[in-house]
């Protein structure tokens, strides 16, 4: 059976103290302190995130800012024309969102992870057993897919599909970092998406790595 699904990512900034409603409750999302600091209500538990820490849940939330404000990244995986999910009271905006279909009968999850560069570093032509949407957090990337080239530039988002194969070289003149959210197949809990297109690249060394923050199962 195939599911019609919005992946859509937004960036909620928040002053000292301020606090924002998360809606609608029928989200699965996955919420990364960019920086600063929060306090989580949500399903009858509270959780403290510092920067560099991410929460995944799929019911309604409150957002609270710790002292010095915070700045969060919320990813949100909802049918396809669910209203829109922008914070109400605070500095709330749409990043990037795109239409996926998921269709594995073996179910999906839901992760997010963070990827670190050293400079001038590569990502060999690859691809991804599912759709994801990534924003990067310092450097700058150099992305190739399907003949285009374009370069992301820190707090900028991009998407990326799955199957088409992509070639990435991080910055030469600053370290390069981007978190993301992908929706995978169940079967690929704790094991890694990535798979490399060309046999010449199998076994060179692969400079990058990864921090996971969640690996949740989501219910469509």
């Amino acid at each position: 059976m195939s599911h019609a699904r919005t992946l859509r990512l937004y960036v909620d900034r928040l002053d000292p103290k301020a606090g924002l409603a998360v809606t609608p409750a029928s989200a699965n999302r996955v919420v990364y302190v960019r920086d600063g600091s929060v306090t989580i209500r949500g399903a009858g538990q509270t959780a403290t995130l510092a920067a560099n820490s991410a929460w995944h849940s799929a019911d309604a939330c409150e957002v609270s800012a710790g002292n010095t404000g915070a700045t969060v990244l919320r990813w949100e995986v909802v049918p396809v024309g669910a209203p829109s999910g922008q914070a109400q009271g605070t500095d709330s905006k749409l990043l990037l969102s795109e239409a996926v279909e998921l269709a594995d009968p073996g179910g999906y999850l839901m992760r997010c992870d963070r990827v670190d560069f050293p400079l001038g570093g590569v990502a060999y032509t690859h691809t991804h057993r599912g759709p994801g949407i990534r924003c990067l957090l310092s450097g700058e990337i150099r992305i190739e897919v399907k003949g285009a080239t374009h370069t992301v530039m820190p707090d900028e988002a991009w998407f990326e599909a799955g199957p088409d194969p992509v070639l990435a070289f991080a910055s030469e003149r600053a370290l390069t970092s981007f978190v993301r959210v992908m929706i995978l197949p169940l079967e690929l809990k704790g094991k890694p998406s990535i798979r490399y297109v060309r046999p010449e690249d199998q076994d060179k060394p692969k400079t990058q790595k990864y921090q996971v923050f969640c690996d949740e199962f989501i219910a469509l």
